[in-house]
This record gives structure tokens, sequence and C-alpha cells, in this order.
């Protein structure tokens, strides 16, 4: 079935005046909030992209408008929390966004506050995203000298300040939910969180239209593009900006050229590293689509959009102990069950990697599985156990063969 396309949130990508506000402008941009600051009704630009049914490119794949819809209007202040962490392995598009076209963002902030009532937005940025980091500072100071932010914007009486926040190296401790942020958030207020990606779609949608964002894409469930990292034993990797329900073989043999080396396809990890890995034959006998609903019958997830490819000299042990540190590394240390059980399955995984492996290791595996499923405060447990259990079940001959010879079968080099 043929997929309509085009570019959305990376049509800019090849002019490199685009991070600037000349060139942001000269190329249509802050053309969305003139239209509607001031002359449409918020709860009007709220069914709009309602509408359009963009999903949150996050992780979630959360309708955004339904998102905006909880907050309740009555309560004061509100707040926008716009995500630019990306720390998941295998995601690498939200900094692109930021530094690449950092004004089509402050943009989308403008229009999700002004729909919601919220008067205050903080741009998170991880800490070790300098670029990125410095790319929106330089915008949002050009967006201010411009009258685009602050008090009144372009006479609307609408005003909005946004702020960039560096990540600063401390533990984040989640909370337990409910109530959940759209109530009580950031300093104990209503609040929403959108991702940079998400935030990107929002002046396309409003200059173009809800019908127009809704003809791209598979479904009226799964519509606009979605932007694809691709990474690992891919011809070509990087970032593809696609619409979503391409098939995965589409996206690797179409866009990403393939296998390097002409090497056969072993996995494919769809949608970064929480994302439960597929086999070669899923994907290619199962035709799997790259939308959200498609992968999840799948028995996978579009997560964050990291397509981490994986070919046939890929050791499978080695892969699953590699995301196995990064989950415990990210642990924050307050669930027993995540804080204990990510270091024992790293431990474990990394052990059998190295030619350690006990006779009685894959069966523990087994039984931590599910022990670390929605026994948490958030998910990073759940998302460990899914990550490990999906290469555990659908590559078992594999761990079993580290264990029975007490090496790497496929010569990986170690550690991981």
């Amino acid at each position: 079935m043929a997929i309509r396309f085009e570019k959305i949130v990376t049509g800019r990508f090849g002019n490199p005046e685009a991070s600037t506000l000349a060139g942001y402008e000269a190329a249509g941009g802050y053309q969305a909030i003139r239209k509607i600051l001031g002359k449409a009704e918020p709860k009007n630009v709220i069914e709009l992209v309602k509408a359009s049914g963009l999903r949150g490119r996050g992780g979630a794949g959360f309708p955004c408008g339904l998102k905006w819809s909880f907050v309740p209007q009555s309560l004061n202040p509100k707040y926008l929390a716009v995500n630019g962490d990306e720390g998941e392995p295998g995601t690498f598009k939200d900094r692109e966004l930021m530094i690449r076209d950092p004004h089509q963002l402050i943009e989308g902030i403008v229009v999700a506050c002004y729909a919601v009532g919220i008067a205050k937005a903080y741009v998170y940025i991880r800490g070790e995203f300098d670029a990125p980091w410095r790319a929106v500072e330089r915008a949002l100071g050009e967006a201010y000298a411009k009258g685009y932010l602050g008090e009144n914007i372009l006479g609307s009486g609408f005003g909005c300040d946004v702020y960039a926040h560096r990540g600063e190296g401390k533990r984040g401790h989640p909370r337990l939910k409910p109530p959940f942020p759209a109530v009580v958030g950031l300093y104990g207020k209503p609040t929403v969180i959108n991702n940079v990606e998400t935030l990107s779609n929002l002046p396309h949608i409003v200059n173009n239209g809800a019908e127009w964002f809704a003809g791209i894409g598979i479904d009226e469930k799964n519509t606009g593009t979605r932007m694809y990292c691709v990474s690992g034993h891919a011809a070509r990797p990087g970032l593809y900006e696609l619409p979503l329900g391409l098939t995965c073989e589409e996206l690797i043999y179409e866009h990403a050229g393939g296998m390097r080396n002409g090497k056969a396809l072993k996995a494919v990890i769809p949608g970064g590293a929480s994302a439960p890995v597929l086999t070669a034959q899923e994907v290619r006998e199962g035709k799997v689509r790259m939308d959200f609903d498609s992968l999840a019958k799948a028995g996978s997830m579009g997560g964050s959009g990291g397509v981490i490819v994986m070919d046939e000299t890929a050791c499978m042990v080695q892969a699953a102990g590699r995301l196995a540190r990064f989950f415990e590394h990210e642990s924050c240390g307050q669930c027993s069950v995540c804080r204990e059980g990510t270091g024992w399955v790293s431990e474990i995984i990394n052990r059998v990697e190295a030619g350690r492996g006990r006779a009685d290791d894959l069966a523990t595996l087994a039984s931590i599985d599910p022990n670390m499923r929605g026994n948490t405060i958030c998910v990073l447990s759940d998302a460990c156990a899914m990550m490990f259990g999906a290469f555990l079940k659908k590559f078992h001959r594999e761990f079993e063969a580290h264990v029975e010879q007490g090496r790497c079968p496929l010569g990986s080099p170690y550690p991981a």
C-alpha cells in the first residue's frame, strides 16, 4: 500500500541558515503563531491537534491533543516541560532538531502554551548536549529580541516565557502516580510534558491543517511522520524522517541501504533500548510496520524511534549485556526491584558473555524477568525486563552455547 510522504520536521535540515531567526523566517517560520495568537480560541487549537492524530514522539505514543485536554483550565499557573533529554541508547533525533531548527521547536512551544493556557515553559536538555544547549539558548535570545517570546507576543495579549534548563548530573527521582502531571506536576502545578519532536510538528499542523497531517501515515491512529534513528550494521546508518506505517524492511533496505558488507539481517531493536528485539524472521515474515500499533501487535514498541540493526555476526548476549549495563546505570535506586534487579541482570548476562556462565544462570534470568515488571514507581525496571526477556526468549540457544562452551561462540570481544 502506497503511503503519502513529505518531510515535515526535517524539511529545513539542508539549509544551514535554518538555525537562525532570519533563516527560519525566510522559510516561513513564525507564521503559525501569527495565525492563532489572539485570533483562534485556545480550545480550538487543542481540537485541531486532536483531529491531526499527532501522537507523542518521545516513547509512549500518547495522543498529544488528548493529553492537553486533561489539564484543568481553572487551575493556574500551569507549566510546559519539554523533554530534550534523549537518554535512550540508539536515539539521536531530538539533538538534531535542537541544533538544526531550534526556532521550529520554540514556535511549537508557543503553540502548545497558547492552547493550554501556559505562561512558562522549561526545555530540559541533558547535560552532555553542549551543541543543542548553545543552539537553543541562542535561538531563545533571538526570539525574545524579535518579540516572539515574552509579554504580549505580536500584540496578541498572550505572553509566554521559555527557559532552557541543562541537566546538572543529579539523580532523578520518579514519584508515584496518580496524581498525574496534568494535575500535579512541576512545582506541584498542572504540567504538560511533550517531547522535542512532538512539539516541532505543531507549527506545520497549524499552517497546513489537521487533514493534511492526518493524510500522512498508515491510518487515522498513526498519522504524520517519525524520525527513525538507524544505527548498527545498516549500510547507511543515519536519521530518516519517514511516514508512520512503512515496513521495517523498507526502512532498512530501501532507505538505509540494506545490510553492511552484504551480511544477513539477524535482529532489529525497533524503538530504542526499551523496545523488545525482533528477529529477522519476524521482520521478514510479519512484514512489520514501523507505526505505534503495528509494533505493539508484533510484541515490541515504537518507543523513541531508535532502530538498532544487527547482522549475522552480532552476538545477542553481548548486545543484551551492553543494554543491561545501561539500565543498571540509570536506575535511581528508589525501588529495590529495580536497584537490585538491574544489577543482577547486568552481572549475570555479562558473566555469561565473558565465558564464566553457570548452568543455572539462564533459569535465574528467566525467573527475574516477571518479578521486575509492574512492581516499581517508574517503568525503567519493566523496560529492562522487556529487553533481556526478549533476548533470552528469542535467542535462547545462543545464550546456552555461551554457557556450554565457556566462551562467546561468535568470537565477540569482551568486555562488551
